[in-house]
C-alpha cells in the first residue's frame, strides 16, 4: 500500500488483477470476537467510538452460489476504538430468511438481483416473496442499533452483542411491511426542531406511479414527522439528499416489466431496463409538511443513472447537488457471473454538480471529478450545508473504469486532489470521515476504511489523517480473516466493549 500521485501513464498497466479482486467475494461463515493485536503504526488515542459496517457476509448457501452480491445475507462488523486499542466483532443478522436457509442448507428464496430458487422457472413462477436480507447499512440512533435494507423494516440489534432482537416499528408509526430506506441522512441542525439534530429517511412504493414517504426522527429515535407524495412513473431510488428545507430524489430513467419476474424467468432486478433517451428527473419536496403538498417540483436533466449522492446545499433560490453519475445502468443478466465483470467495458462513475433553479425549473450541470469513484463521505456537520472537502473511494488510475483501490480527497475550493492508494493488491470499500474531538477545521479528523488485502487474504482497518492523505496510513489494523466487500456503515462515539 502506498500514497502516490498517479500519472496518465499509469493506465498502460493495470493496477490490479482479477483474481486478487475476486478474493474479496468469498463468504465469511465464522463469527469472531477479539482484540486486534496485529497493528502497524498507532491508533490515535483521541479516536474513541465504534465503526459499524454492513454488507453481504454470505455469497453462497451451503455451496449454492447466489447470483449477485446484493442478494447476500447481511453481516455486521463492529470495530470499537478505546484508549488506543481496537476490538473486532462480527455477527450475521438473524433474519427470518437467514435462519430458514441455514436450517435447510439450501436457497429457499428468490433474490431481488438475480438469485433464483433451484429448479428453474417452475420453482420460481408466481413466487413474489423476497428474502429480507438486512444487508445494506447500519446506524446507531436513538440508542438503537438498526440494520437497514431499503425494501423492509429495520432489524434492531443489541450493540453490545450484535444479537438480533426484533424488527423496529418506531412505536407503531412504521407499519408491518413498510420499508425504511438504507440511506438516512443526519441533519445536524434541523430548522423545524429549533436547531436540534434529526435523522431523515424515506421509503418508496414503486409502480405505474410511485409513492415517496419521508420520515424525520428526533434524537430519541421517534418519528416526529411523516409525509407521503405520489410522483408519476416507476422509481428506482437508492439514495437521496437533504438541505435545511428540502428532500431531493433523482428519478432514474428506467422501466420495469414485471412479466418475466412473475413467470419465474427473471428476478425483479433483471426486469429493470435503462432508458437512455429519457431524461433523469429530479424531485424536490419541501421538508415542512405544511408547505410540501403544493411545493413539490420536478425538474429534468440529461439521461444518466445515480446510485449515490455526495451532498446538497442551498444558495438563495438555487439548490446545488453533487452526485456520482453513470452513463447508464449496467444490466444484470440471468446467466452472468458478477466475479467476471469486464471493468473496461463499463463507463465509470464520476462526480457531477447540478445547479437547480427552482423558480424557472432549469438545471445546469458540470463535471467535478472524472476519475472512477464511488462511496463518498463528508464531515457530518456539513450535511445539507455548503462544504469544502469530500472523500471518496476511487480507482488507482486517473482514467478508465476499475475496482476501487484508493481514497481520493477533493478540495472543492482550491481544486487540490490527494490520493492514497492500496494498489496493487488492496481493494477498498466506503471510507467514513470521523471528526477529531474539538476540531476547528472541516478536514480535521480521520478516515476509516476496510481494505481487502489479497496478498494475505485478509482485511485491514486503515486509519488515515484526513488533512493529509500523502502521509500514508497512520495505522493498519490487520484482522485475522477477510470481510467480504461491504456496502455502507457509520461511526458513533459510543463504545460497546470494556477497555
Amino acid at each position: 500500500m502506498q500514497s502516490s500521485k498517479i500519472s496518465e501513464n499509469a493506465i498502460l498497466e493495470k493496477s490490479y488483477n482479477r483474481e486478487d479482486w475476486q478474493g474479496g467475494y468469498q463468504s465469511l461463515k465464522q463469527e469472531f470476537d477479539y482484540w486486534i493485536d496485529d497493528i502497524e503504526g498507532e491508533i490515535p488515542p483521541e479516536l474513541q467510538g465504534t465503526l459499524f459496517r454492513n454488507g453481504p457476509g454470505l455469497l453462497d448457501i451451503n455451496g449454492q452460489q447466489i447470483h449477485h452480491p446484493f442478494d447476500g445475507d447481511g453481516m455486521i462488523s463492529r470495530i470499537s476504538f478505546i484508549n488506543g486499542r481496537a476490538h473486532f466483532r462480527n455477527r450475521f443478522i438473524r433474519t427470518e430468511g437467514y435462519l430458514e436457509e441455514q436450517k435447510a442448507g439450501k436457497i429457499l428464496y428468490r433474490g431481488v438481483f438475480g438469485t433464483q430458487k433451484p429448479g428453474g422457472w417452475l420453482a420460481n413462477i408466481f413466487d413474489f416473496k423476497m428474502k429480507d436480507i438486512a444487508n445494506t447499512n447500519v446506524i446507531y440512533w436513538g440508542s438503537k442499533l438498526l440494520a437497514l435494507w431499503e425494501a423492509a423494516e429495520p432489524h434492531r440489534l443489541d450493540p453490545n452483542t450484535l444479537e438480533t432482537l426484533e424488527r423496529e416499528y418506531f412505536n407503531g408509526v412504521l407499519s408491518t411491511g413498510e420499508a425504511f430506506s438504507a440511506h438516512p441522512r443526519l441533519d445536524p441542525s434541523c430548522n423545524q426542531d429549533n436547531g436540534a439534530p434529526c435523522l431523515v429517511n424515506f421509503s418508496i412504493q414503486p409502480g405505474l406511479s410511485t409513492t415517496i414517504t419521508i420520515f424525520e426522527l428526533n434524537p430519541a429515535g421517534e418519528i416526529i414527522r411523516k409525509q407521503a407524495h405520489s410522483v408519476p412513473g416507476f422509481c428506482f431510488i437508492h439514495d437521496f439528499l437533504i438541505t435545511p428545507n428540502y428532500c431531493i430524489f433523482f428519478q432514474n430513467p428506467v422501466t420495469f416489466n414485471p412479466l418475466p419476474f412473475a413467470l419465474g424467468i427473471r428476478s425483479a432486478g433483471e426486469c429493470i431496463k435503462f432508458q437512455p433517451n429519457q431524461p433523469t428527473r429530479i424531485i424536490v419536496i419541501p421538508r415542512n409538511p405544511e408547505t410540501a403538498k403544493a411545493g413539490v417540483k420536478i425538474l429534468e436533466t440529461q439521461s444518466g443513472f445515480v446510485f449515490h449522492h455526495v451532498n446538497a446545499f442551498e444558495v438563495g433560490d438555487e439548490i446545488v447537488i453533487d452526485s456520482i453519475c453513470y452513463d447508464s445502468l449496467s444490466q444484470v443478466e440471468p446467466e452472468s457471473d458478477f466475479r467476471q465483470v469486464n471493468f473496461d467495458a463499463l463507463a465509470p462513475g464520476q462526480i457531477w454538480r447540478f445547479a437547480l433553479q427552482l423558480q424557472n425549473g432549469t438545471v445546469q450541470r458540470q463535471l467535478i471529478e472524472s476519475r472512477c469513484c464511488e462511496f463518498p463521505t463528508i464531515h457530518p456537520d456539513n450535511v445539507g450545508r455548503q462544504y469544502r472537502y469530500l472523500y471518496i473511494g476511487a480507482a488507482h488510475a486517473e482514467i478508465g473504469n476499475a475496482p476501487l483501490q484508493a481514497i481520493l480527497k477533493i478540495d472543492l475550493d482550491s481544486g487540490e486532489r490527494q490520493l492514497w492508494s492500496a494498489a496493487p493488491r488492496g481493494f477498498i470499500g466506503e471510507p467514513i470521515f470521523v471528526p477529531r474531538p474539538n476540531s476547528q477545521t472541516e478536514d480535521d479528523g480521520w478516515l476509516l476504511a476496510l481494505v481487502y488485502d489479497a496478498a494475505h487474504q485478509r482485511s485491514d482497518v486503515v486509519i488515515l489523517d484526513a488533512r493529509d492523505l500523502h502521509k500514508g496510513a497512520i495505522a493498519r489494523l490487520h484482522l485475522q480473516h477477510h470481510i467480504p466487500y461491504g456496502l455502507h456503515g457509520s461511526f458513533t462515539p459510543e463504545v460497546f466493549v470494556q477497555g
